[in-house]
């Protein structure tokens, strides 16, 4: 039965609690990537500074950190369920107001500039501090463990379609018609994801297996990554590559300035590598990436350094198309062999905290990396700071291939 179901492609996706939990996180993720794209078109239209685009990353990194060592104790002794549904509340309401502050002629941000929009996107950054710890304790919940590569997979599937379709539909929708509609949808699509999460059947946090401080309990997800080096070096490919390589904060600059698509082409550009990855998940879905996992990352990684160098060069909006595609369907390569290794290699009632400190790694790196992009782009220039990133993710996965040996020799 277990050799049936590793060869079905679809065998995650026939379990009903799997598909509400995946529907709901669709939807949420939608709506998030959809306001996101108006808020980055919006900021850079008003400030006309591209380190305005980079702050915004850096306001929600810098809680989202601090919060997420507690995040992943807290999902780790309190029910996930609960904290997940609270946090799709909450993000709902970071974006109403941030809806309010940039709707009609965004009297409120001449006013006062980008900061209140700084501080209501560090409250988001401490929700997500405790929803992503959640989230991703609950996912292997609601699968055998024979699945959870294919789990994997839909799961990066579920979100880059999401990640697809909110860029190009909130950039059609505010480019048609204003931000009091686009974010109304938005918001309301928010609402949705909470009432569908309420389909997820609940189940019990494991019970811990001994008693531990406060503090040992906050660092002991660190503590475990570091002892695994497969695991280590998964994510630490990804923080680097996602940190230098990230082009996506600037696409507001390379819309207006470069190729001169206006907001309708920016979401096309924001979605161009989750349809990458889009494409690259249903492959995957029938081709898993694990049998060779080392070798398969540290080529995706590589791939996704090269792709990069290439947006950067391209004045063609086709080719910077194609080369955002391409960082995206190598992309969910090292994201399914990442999720498949921090879910096969990590103990039921510590899940909260690894995944905390995978987060951290991640998830942060992507709002830092936008701050990092944003100050590169200010001191070095827009082309030479995303030619210099991609230059760098080439450099960490040759430290990578040379010093993490259980890495490149890992399969599953």
């Amino acid at each position: 039965m277990n050799s049936e179901k590793k060869r079905d492609a679809y065998a995650a996706l026939k379990i009903s609690a799997f598909r509400n939990f995946q529907l709901s996180r669709f939807l949420l993720t939608f709506a998030i990537q959809m306001a996101e794209t108006i808020i980055g078109w919006k900021v850079y239209e008003l400030t006309q500074d591209k380190l305005a685009l980079g702050l915004l990353g850096l306001s929600e990194a810098l809680p989202f950190i601090i919060t997420s060592f507690y995040g992943g104790h807290a999902a780790d002794i309190f029910n996930r369920y609960k904290i997940a549904r609270r946090t799709i509340l909450g993000i709902a309401l970071c974006f109403a107001a941030i809806g309010f502050i940039l709707n009609g002629d965004a009297t409120l941000f001449r006013l006062y500039g980008p900061l209140p929009i700084y501080l209501i996107i560090g409250i988001s950054g401490i929700i997500r501090g405790f929803m992503a710890p959640s989230y991703q304790s609950i996912f292997p919940q609601l699968v055998p463990r024979e699945l959870y590569s294919n789990a994997a997979t839909w799961g990066s599937n579920t979100w880059q379609t999401a990640a697809v379709l909110g860029p190009a539909l909130g950039g059609i929708i505010y480019g048609f018609t204003n931000v009091e509609i686009s974010f109304s949808v938005a918001v309301a699509m928010m609402v949705l994801s909470f009432f569908v999460f309420l389909r997820v059947p609940v189940k019990e946090t494991p019970p811990k297996e001994k008693t531990e401080t406060l503090y040992q309990s906050l660092t002991a997800g660190l503590r475990f990554v570091f002892k695994k080096q497969e695991m280590l070096s998964a994510i630490s490919l990804d923080l680097f590559a996602v940190l230098f390589g990230g082009a996506v904060v600037l696409l507001p600059v390379f819309a207006h300035d470069i190729l001169k698509i206006g907001p309708e082409g920016l979401g096309v550009l924001r979605a161009s590598p989750f349809l990458g990855s889009v494409v690259m998940g249903f492959f995957l879905a029938h081709n898993p990436p694990t049998y060779n996992a080392g070798r398969n990352l540290l080529i995706a990684v590589t791939g996704f350094g090269l792709a990069t160098i290439g947006f950067a060069f391209s004045e063609n909006f086709m080719l910077s198309f194609a080369m955002l595609f391409l960082t995206g369907a190598f992309d969910n390569v090292s994201v399914v062999i990442r999720q498949t290794i921090l879910q096969t290699m990590t103990p039921d009632n510590m899940r909260g905290r690894v995944s905390a400190v995978n987060q951290i790694f991640i998830s942060s790196s992507n709002e830092i990396g936008a701050f990092e992009s944003g100050l590169a782009a200010k001191l070095m220039g827009t082309v030479p700071s995303v030619i210099f990133g991609g230059c760098m993710t080439l450099v960490v996965v040759t430290a990578t291939f040379l010093f993490a040996p259980k890495m490149r020799k890992l399969k599953m």
